[in-house]
């Protein structure tokens, strides 16, 4: 490991509230590897990835970056770069190899162990229980469409929550329930790999149930605790002032973000979304409570903000049509039709158009036009193709801009009196990126995927230098 070498700064001109948090965040497949160590049981991702085809160049994450045997090195790395905060997720297939019933305590132990080596170092641990690695078992009986899942979520979490409550106050249920669902169940790019477009709408709904019966069970056992959920929110932009223009916008925008954030702030489905989904039969998932048990008062909400998509309701390009998450098996609009529009502004590595306004846009929305919250940035990062560098730190300075101007984004927000109360990067290290293998890197850290050797990027320098100031300089 190389540490971060420090120099002194400026005071900022653009200051953040004092007692911001100033974190970064990881995933538990995508870091932890011992796949199969110390009883951890097969997850929907373990196995998905073992079908041809469906990651790049048949990677896994059996190894990963072997945090589970590093996670001491990478908690002094957190140390020197200054976080006061760190984002992880709770592997279920470590901890309940089964999905339900008996706890595998070797596992449980890992993350005690994480979470006391943070504390000692100063970091406050920030826990996601659920990342998208569902038990194998589980989905061998149905998943997240059967209903049962929500129920052995919530039994997860309160497991979770009994051994590691008294010392981590900061918990974050469902990660991206959006991914978990619709990548997942209906277009088949995420594990499990099903196309069922029916099928990924009881899978988004009992996700967004497992949150509230999560919540519900965790507080009645520490109410001093603080609860939330993380959901990927985009900026939706109509290409024209059109009709059909608009329309798409308004569908697009309703199955991305209101299709979360009103159940989980209003306690309902947007209407005008239960009219695209009729013939879907997605009501029918609906049992009375449940959007009572969804809305749950929660202490915080997550987002996960990475680009913004502009829309079109009128047919173009046909290469402009696919090149966007909402496959052809997505149950967002039935049969209307809806094209993404490249805009020609600058992309990131992973193709998506870099537009740091949206961050903006999108936390002065949740302000004024949804029940107060406390918010926080819990995912926001650029991935790029990078060479390895030699003993020399990367000059990653894309990534540089492209932290700099949604950190701007997230000050111009405070200015207007938006309570957003931290910042969780994505992420602490190169790892498996999902269906893109180890083809690109988010990290502020390098990781030489062949010696595990961690290597502090410049963005990680230039990261450590604003927590140390406590915000950003004057514009460049």
């Amino acid at each position: 490991m190389t540490s971060v070498q420090h120099s002194s700064e400026p005071a900022p001109a653009a200051a953040f509230p004092a007692g911001f948090r100033w974190g970064a965040a990881t995933a538990a497949y995508q870091i932890e590897g011992a796949a199969a160590e110390d009883g951890r049981g097969p997850s929907i991702w373990d196995t998905f990835c073992r079908i041809p085809g469906k990651v790049l160049g048949g990677d896994t994450g059996d190894v990963a970056v072997d945090h589970y045997h590093r996670f001491r090195e990478d908690v002094a790395l957190m140390a020197d770069l200054g976080l006061n905060a760190y984002r992880f997720s709770i592997a279920w297939p470590r901890v309940q190899p089964s999905g339900a019933g008996a706890v595998n305590e070797a596992g449980l132990d890992f993350y005690k162990r994480l979470v006391d080596a943070l504390l000692e170092a100063g970091v406050e641990p920030w826990p996601t229980l659920y990342h998208w690695d569902l038990p194998q078992p589980l989905e061998d009986a149905g998943g997240w469409p059967e209903r049962d899942t929500a129920h052995r979520f919530a039994d997860f979490a309160d497991t979770v929550h009994a051994a590691l409550g008294d010392r981590v106050r900061q918990w974050m249920t469902i990660n991206e329930p959006w991914c978990a669902a619709f990548l997942g169940y209906a277009s088949g790019e995420h594990a499990p790999g099903r196309r069922e477009p029916a099928a990924a709408l009881r899978a988004a709904h009992h996700l967004m149930l497992g949150h509230g019966l999560a919540v519900e069970a965790m507080r009645a056992r520490r109410p001093d605790n603080r609860f939330g959920a993380a959901v990927n929110l985009y900026a939706v932009s109509p290409a024209s002032q059109a009709e059909a223009d608009l329309d798409a916008a308004r569908r697009i925008d309703g199955m991305q973000n209101r299709f979360f954030l009103d159940p989980l702030l209003r306690g309902s489905y947007p209407a005008d979304v239960l009219t695209d989904l009729e013939g879907l039969k997605f009501e029918e998932a609906i049992r009375d409570g449940d959007l009572a048990v969804i809305n749950q008062p929660i202490d915080q909400l997550g987002i996960n903000y990475y680009s913004r998509f502009t829309v079109s309701g009128t047919p173009g390009d046909a290469a402009q049509a696919v090149s966007s998450p909402f496959s052809s098996h997505s149950p967002w609009v039935g049969s209307e039709f809806v094209r993404f529009v490249d805009t020609g502004r600058p992309v990131t590595g992973m193709g998506w158009e870099i537009y740091e306004r949206g961050l903006y846009e999108i936390l002065v929305r949740l302000h004024r036009e949804y029940p107060p919250v406390a918010l926080y940035i819990t995912e926001n990062g650029a991935g790029y193709d990078e060479p390895p560098n030699g003993d020399a730190p990367l000059n990653d300075a894309d990534r540089i801009a492209y932290l700099e101007g949604h950190l701007r984004a997230c000050h111009d927000a405070i200015a207007e009196g938006v309570p957003l109360r931290g910042y969780f990067t994505w992420s602490l290290l190169d790892n498996f990126e999902w269906a893109w293998g180890y083809s690109k890197r988010f990290g502020l850290v390098h990781v030489d995927y062949a010696t595990q050797r961690r290597m502090p990027k410049e963005s990680a320098r230039w990261y450590s230098g604003v927590i140390r100031q406590g915000g950003l300089p004057e514009r460049r």
